[in-house]
């Protein structure tokens, strides 16, 4: 297994960054149980387990007195396996941090991490966690978000999620199935009916769409199914089921947080996609728990892939599309409260169509030929007039255009980088 995850994260990719899981669950789901699992399982991976101090269970005492290759004062304590256990008495960026600086990234003989998993327990919302590896540079330089895994205990998480909780507070369960990438269906052996299971594994679908299910008797999952999953990982995004995405008519719990998916065949207008995904993240990041994509930008030739967690945007442009490959674009929502017609059709508008175009043209305040003034720098107004609309200039980034590009009096040919009154404006009359 060991082999295996180093041929994963070399092979096609120069990212030798440490993968990163985030494990949540509510209480008694089994998350404790997981983690001795993992400290002492013979499974070839060198793991850290980041633990949270604060939750209701640590690891077992006795486990570490046990399994503990020496003693020590110290926050980090590695195991007779190989695996590292530490918990979190600070901040988790400085915890991060001292066990890259007692590795052997950065101290010789230092041991070796394969991967780590961090444990929220006690934590309504994992978001903070995941947005740990998208706004701090060093963390991202060592290390790597890939996934995160909540623990559902089966026999109690329907009556977790209809547990209503007193106003302007969340349900952390619902938060917990929505936030995650593969969800372990626990303690399936208190549920003996075929029935129920699958009535269980319908409600988490209604809420989360896009998490795989896995199902298990007392935490014992493959390692393989906790790590290494790549959900974080901009080109195994590349990777989307079109399939995957077809939720609409499946389930009719009405719950407050839910999932949908758009799947079309075409290319998107990149201005307008950013203008629509501002929006979003403007007026829903507070509600909107994940987001991800693989888009065809038009006149691009490779393909724009992203992923999102409320507020926090990460984003790229990897591989090309194969010759013969459909140009298409799917994306995914996971939030509470989302309009899921609205979602669409609001992406359906920034489809690179010439219906779009013009209406995107008629929102513009100025029309070809409209005559202008421009800020050409400082007190200095130049008179021109408008010749073209979302000019794109030859060295500017993929999809990038300015909403005019305008031919001054004296001949020159310039671009207005916003429809702003502080950059263009009507000529005066008169």
């Amino acid at each position: 297994m060991a082999a295996a995850i180093e041929e994963t994260t070399a092979g096609g990719s120069a990212d030798a960054r440490i993968p990163v899981t985030v494990l949540t669950g509510f209480l008694g789901s089994g998350k404790t149980t997981l983690l001795n699992h993992i400290l002492t399982a013979k499974h070839g991976w060198r793991i850290a387990i980041i633990e949270n101090e604060f939750g209701e269970v640590g690891i077992d005492d006795a486990l570490l007195r046990k399994n503990v290759k020496e003693h020590t004062e110290e926050e980090v304590i590695e195991m007779l396996n190989g695996c590292v256990c530490c918990t979190v008495r600070d901040d988790l960026i400085v915890t991060l941090k001292k066990l890259v600086s007692n590795s052997s990234v950065m101290k010789p003989g230092g041991y070796k991490l394969d991967a780590v998993v961090i444990e929220t327990t006690g934590m309504a919302d994992p978001a903070p966690v995941a947005q740990t590896f998208f706004v701090d540079e060093e963390v991202q330089t060592y290390f790597k978000l890939d996934g995160i895994v909540t623990l559902v205990d089966a026999k109690h998480i329907e009556q977790h999620l209809d547990e209503e909780k007193p106003e302007g507070a969340e349900n952390e369960s619902v938060e917990q199935v929505a936030f995650a990438d593969r969800i372990i269906l626990n303690k399936i052996d208190l549920v003996p009916e075929e029935s129920d299971l699958v009535r269980i594994e319908e409600r988490l679908k209604s809420i989360n769409s896009f998490a795989q299910i896995i199902r298990s008797t007392r935490s014992q999952v493959d390692a393989a199914n906790v790590l290494n999953l790549g959900s974080f990982d901009l080109k195994r995004t590349l990777e989307m089921d079109p399939e995957f995405l077809d939720t609409e008519g499946e389930h009719e719990h009405d719950e407050s947080v839910s999932s949908t998916g758009v799947n079309v065949p075409g290319e998107v207008d990149m201005s307008a996609f950013q203008d629509y995904m501002s929006t979003i993240l403007r007026e829903q990041g507070n509600d909107m728990f994940r987001m991800k994509g693989v888009l065809a930008v038009e006149g691009v030739p490779d393909k724009f892939v992203y992923q999102a967690v409320h507020m926090i945007f990460n984003s790229n442009f990897d591989e090309a599309w194969k010759e013969g490959e459909e140009r298409c674009c799917r994306l995914t929502f996971i939030g509470k409260n989302i309009d899921k017609e609205a979602l669409r059709n609001g992406f359906l508008e920034c489809m690179a169509t010439p219906e779009n175009l013009q209406k995107r043209i008629k929102q513009l305040r100025f029309q070809l030929g409209d005559l202008v003034e421009c800020n050409t720098g400082g007190p200095v107004w130049s008179k021109g007039s408008i010749v073209k609309h979302f000019y794109r200039g030859e060295d500017w980034p993929p999809g990038e255009t300015a909403p005019y590009q305008i031919q001054l009096e004296n001949g020159d040919l310039i671009y207005a980088p916003a429809d702003d009154n502080r950059v263009i404006r009507a000529q005066a009359q008169g």
